[in-house]
């Protein structure tokens, strides 16, 4: 975070005192009196809890905190927590433990569904919040080469390797026999046609790609051609997420009461929802924070989304966090960012 937009509209000790709250809030989970307050701040700023007590009305009539109920204690509110993110000068580091387990991540030579469950598994876990990866569009991703493989006499295996050691396989059933020779004769073919090129490109124009074909008529030709779309496919779009750490979200007391369970569950389940913030998130640069209400969707209101790009070759992937507001940005930010740079592949 660089800079802080606040400095002109609040004093240092305004700013200080609105970052104590926050902080003490995301410790507690409980309304922020004057006197905790006094004694928490204490090294920092010596304040009797009545002059808290009038900054703290200041900061209320500014919008940054809020009286949740008739006690005394405040609650930042969505401004608030936004001071509080962009005033962050740096973000925690993680400890040589947490490091090794993401270490583990980077052993793995290429990217597979396997290794983003993984990643998926690993923020959830070191964040304790829900996870969120969203899987890459293959469509702009490079063809490098296709292997043909007869399984059986009525199965073939199809196997493209794509860019950053990315593997697809595609199985198809086959009704007509196919000689060895016409097998190294048609791989040679199809890799001469599609190599260099996207997977989004071949889906698209696979019949023009091999309409030069000697034998137009051949049977595997015609299969491939039939089934073009399925083995050049993008992930369907409720494929494109992996979640975890469902149960995170309900162990905290933000989320005590049924309502606010069955919001959790639908979060979870409302996978469009989920998509789209990602999808925005794609063509961004950089770590992006949503807090409450500047996610633009209700069902988001209670909680704070954490996403970052990472990239494959020339193909996009998201991953992020969603847990209450009152989380350890700095921490979690990290955490964020860590998983991020080791799935990003050039």
């Amino acid at each position: 975070m660089i800079g802080n937009p606040y400095e002109n509209i609040l004093n240092d000790r305004e700013q200080e005192i609105l970052k104590s709250i926050v902080n003490l809030y995301i410790l507690k989970a409980i309304p922020v009196g004057s006197r905790k307050l006094s004694k928490f701040i204490e090294d920092k700023l010596s304040l009797s809890p009545a002059s808290l007590r009038n900054v703290m009305a200041d900061l209320e009539e500014l919008d940054y905190i809020y009286h949740p109920h008739t006690s005394a204690g405040r609650v930042p509110t969505d401004k608030g927590y936004r001071f509080y993110v962009d005033s962050l000068k740096q973000i925690e580091f993680l400890s040589q433990n947490e490091l090794n387990e993401v270490e583990r991540l980077k052993s793995v030579n290429d990217v597979s569904d396997q290794i983003l469950k993984d990643a998926s598994k690993l923020l959830g876990s070191l964040s304790q919040y829900l996870s969120i990866v969203s899987i890459p569009k293959l469509a702009d991703v490079l063809v490098f080469k296709i292997e043909l493989v007869q399984l059986s006499s009525e199965r073939l295996l199809i196997v493209l390797a794509l860019e950053s050691n990315i593997i697809r396989t595609v199985s198809l059933e086959m009704n007509f026999a196919v000689s060895e020779s016409n097998f190294v004769k048609l791989s040679r073919y199809l890799n001469e046609r599609i190599s260099g090129k996207t997977l989004g490109y071949i889906r698209d124009n696979f019949p023009r790609l091999v309409s030069d074909f000697d034998d137009k008529e051949s049977p595997m030709i015609r299969l491939f051609v039939d089934f073009a779309d399925k083995i050049f496919k993008d992930e369907d779009a409720q494929d494109k997420i992996l979640t975890s750490g469902t149960k995170n979200l309900i162990s905290y007391p933000e989320f005590e009461d049924i309502d606010k369970v069955k919001s959790v569950i639908e979060l979870v389940e409302n996978k469009d929802l989920v998509i789209h913030l990602i999808d925005e998130q794609i063509d961004k640069s950089g770590t992006k924070v949503y807090i409450g209400k500047e996610s633009g969707n209700e069902l988001l209101e209670d909680y704070s989304i954490i996403l970052s790009k990472y990239k494959i070759g020339n193909a996009s992937g998201s991953i992020g966090l969603i847990g209450p507001k009152r989380m350890n940005y700095s921490r979690m930010l990290s955490i964020v960012d860590t998983i991020s740079s080791i799935l990003s592949v050039e």
